[in-house]
């Protein structure tokens, strides 16, 4: 059930109601949705099915004006390029074919773009009977000349993806890993009667196409399938692998991580190592597992992670990508918010947008949010920091206060190391999307000694309440709920008093606090009311900026202003007077206007004072 989430929980994150998402599960528009008594449960990771019916004024007006739909959880690339808005990646392809490496392995991030760039690269290679040339006429790599347009459509692609193979057992694991096999089999069905294969390596296909073959012959499908291709076509094919380290991670967390790899293992070195009916191979992950793991001995491996400099581009959006996209839905003016939300991760020397947020930002009528946190689960991350001690705890506060640390980066971490080795967590942050190198130095180890930090906002909005509530045993969640429920209902003294409460809970020293700090503080807590508000920090409204906003989702509902203010050493008297100070700036810079001009009836206007350990609190009640 820890994959699962309600309808309830599911209507609250895709803006639907309950009734909605109930009649999605029993039409089977929801991929994974199953029953158990009178309830539906939904994957965690499900994503919310297109919507079919008419939609707002706001897309009439887009779809009147000829724009292309936005390509929200696309990964087909045909469908992506020819019937969304795409954004070009096709000059991988040259980049690839210039430097022809035998195996690639690519890490980024989840929803960075590495399913739609698999499945570009399975279109553009591909031998199949359909023209498939017609899906980069117009792109990018068509133009860089004959040499590279010879390559499109020459080869047999092997291609799987284990991002589904989330399994409680190795059992279930096993039966999952044979289904994708045996349907890639199903494929290339031609084999079975084709006179250049010989009836052994027949029988063998059918037992992998039927579910029948052992756990001993599965692990060799990627070795066979790859002979009777290259027998077959006579070009040797290229295997592609999307999302392979997913069943590795869950074999790690549900116990079975030996099975796992020994299948891996096994799979990738008959499909990869010395494999002489093979052209290439690529594969994609959020991790490198390697080491003794499974690329032991894969010596045509080539590494590509989010610090290296090679194809750096090509998974996320370049600035340039970012200003033609909101020049094509009118809203050059919104580049700049762009950047403070979703900007700031740095893959190899490449300045990269969160290319999932960016999406969604114009799809949300330019409304910022934490788009990309209800992608997927990190569990992997509890994991780790369930072993950290105070002064990781202390490390990561720093990070939200805007601070870098150095810190080393093992870029080839193995699972079993995360429990001896907590200050791994680093790693894992940083290739999971959570951290940016702001600069990185190699060492004379495997490992980069770099200076990391927090790339955006969105990952500010985020940073408390999925990796620093993690630690749920320093931060009380009873404390959190109880300030939620203080600035809702506009209980400024319950508010005051459980603020201080909470800063005497979770810090040690606030002596060198900044304004900064308290702001992501108080960011982190607003951000888990997600459900009710959208919630903005330092965005223009009247003739200012406010520090945080709480717009509500619902008329019915009140709207929230908070300014903050932080002095050191500051006595209970002025701490009072700057307090007053805030709230009259939300009046006098009239921070109301953007919520006023959107129907909300009752406003809450909070003026908030920190210094060190003290908090006060003045509020504007509504009219």
């Amino acid at each position: 059930m820890a994959d699962a989430i309600s309808v309830k929980e599911a209507a609250l994150r895709w803006e639907l109601t309950d009734r909605r998402v109930a009649d999605m599960c029993k039409s089977g528009k929801i991929k994974g949705a199953y029953k158990r008594g009178r309830s539906w449960f939904i994957p965690a990771d499900a994503e919310r099915p297109p919507d079919s019916r008419v939609k707002s004024g706001a897309y009439r007006r887009k779809a009147a004006a000829g724009r292309l739909p936005l390509p929200i959880g696309i990964s087909d690339y045909r469908v992506a390029s020819m019937e969304y808005y795409y954004v070009d990646k096709t000059m991988l392809i040259k980049d690839f074919l210039d430097e022809r490496p035998m195996v690639s392995l690519f890490t980024r991030p989840r929803r960075f773009g590495k399913t739609l760039n698999m499945d570009m690269l399975r279109t553009f290679f591909e031998k199949t009977d359909e023209d498939t040339s017609v899906y980069f006429r117009d792109k990018a790599i068509w133009k860089q000349g004959e040499r590279y347009r010879e390559q499109q459509g020459k080869y047999p692609v092997v291609f799987v993806t284990f991002k589904d193979v989330k399994c409680e057992s190795w059992e279930e694991t096993a039966e999952k890993l044979a289904e994708i096999l045996g349907s890639e089999f199903a494929r290339h069905s031609e084999l079975l009667d084709s006179p250049r294969c010989n009836d052994v390596d027949k029988a063998y296909f059918r037992r992998i196409m039927e579910r029948s073959a052992s756990g001993v012959e599965l692990s060799g499908a990627f070795l066979t399938l790859t002979k009777m291709l290259h027998e077959h076509h006579k070009v040797a094919p290229i295997i592609i692998i999307d999302e392979y380290d997913t069943p590795i991670q869950q074999g790690h967390m549900r116990g079975f991580y030996e099975q796992v790899i020994l299948f891996m293992r096994n799979l990738f070195s008959g499909g990869f190592k010395d494999n002489r009916h093979l052209s290439f191979g690529f594969l994609t992950g959020i991790l490198r597992v390697a080491k003794e793991s499974i690329f032991s001995g894969l010596n045509n491996l080539t590494i590509n992670s989010v610090l290296d400099n090679k194809y750096s581009e090509y998974f996320g959006f370049t600035p340039n990508e970012v200003k033609d996209m909101a020049a094509y839905y009118h809203a050059e003016d919104k580049f700049e918010d762009l950047r403070q939300w979703y900007d700031g991760y740095r893959f190899g020397q490449a300045d990269i947008f969160n290319p999932w947020s960016v999406i969604n930002y114009f799809r949300s009528d330019c409304r910022p949010g934490a788009y990309w946190q209800s992608t997927g689960n990190n569990e992997i991350i509890g994991d780790v920091l369930s072993e950290a001690g105070p002064d990781i705890y202390e490390r990561l506060k720093s990070l939200l206060q805007g601070e870098t640390i150095l810190t080393y980066i093992d870029t080839g971490v193995i699972y079993p190391e995360i429990r001896s080795n907590p200050s791994s967590v680093y790693s894992f942050l940083l290739v999971a999307g959570y951290l940016k190198a702001v600069k990185s130095d190699t060492t004379f180890t495997d490992g980069f000694m770099c200076q990391v930090a927090l790339p955006n906002r969105e990952i500010a909005f985020v940073y408390k309440k999925e990796i620093l509530d993690k630690l749920s045993h320093i931060v009380p969640q009873s404390t959190v709920i109880s300030i939620q429920e203080a600035v809702y209902s506009g209980n400024a003294e319950e508010l005051q008093k459980q603020m201080r409460k909470l800063l005497l809970q979770t810090a040690s020293c606030f002596d060198t606090a900044s304004e900064t700090f308290y702001h992501g503080l108080v960011l982190g807590l607003c951000a888990m009311m997600d459900n009710r508000y959208y919630v903005s920090s330092n965005r223009e409204s009247g003739e200012g900026r406010y520090d945080i906003q709480l717009m509500p989702k619902t008329k019915d509902m009140p709207g929230v202003l908070i300014e903050l203010k932080a002095e050191k050493e500051s006595s209970a008297e002025r701490l009072k007077a700057l307090a007053q100070d805030a709230l009259e700036q939300i009046d006098e810079r009239q921070y109301h206007t953007d919520m006023v001009t959107r129907g909300v009836e009752t406003i809450y206007r909070y003026g908030v004072a920190f210094s060190g350990k003290a908090v006060e609190i003045a509020i504007g009640l509504p009219a």
